[in-house]
């Protein structure tokens, strides 16, 4: 975790494999930070593992699944109780099961 950046209450963070998080990055309560499956192709079920990037500036809101392998671009926006497969890129605001692009994030300053 870079500086200024917060894992909320009730995160989950299973991590058979690295995180990584920015800085000034939230991930908010109940969110499941999820590196490792099961190669369901395989008889023997093996584990596998893939880090998890979340860049800088990032919100991933409530209840939120992050899947193994996944990279969060810089200042995009998760919204609650998605579930995150594929990587998001940056500057997005995303939805869903599966998590869809919304629209472009752009900051307003008064």
């Amino acid at each position: 975790m870079d500086d200024h950046s917060c894992l909320a209450d009730h995160v989950d963070c299973y991590c058979v494999d690295k995180v990584r998080m920015g800085s000034h990055s939230t991930v908010s309560q109940y969110t499941y930070l999820c590196t490792a499956s099961h190669d369901y192709t395989d008889p023997t079920m093996p584990l596998t593992s893939a880090p998890i990037v979340i860049g800088d500036g990032v919100w991933i809101a409530a209840d939120v699944f992050i899947g193994p392998g996944v990279a969060i671009g810089d200042g995009a926006v998760i919204g609650a109780r998605s579930s995150v497969y594929r990587n998001i890129g940056p500057w997005t605001v995303v939805a869903g099961n599966p998590a869809m692009f919304i629209k472009k994030r752009e900051i307003g300053f008064a």
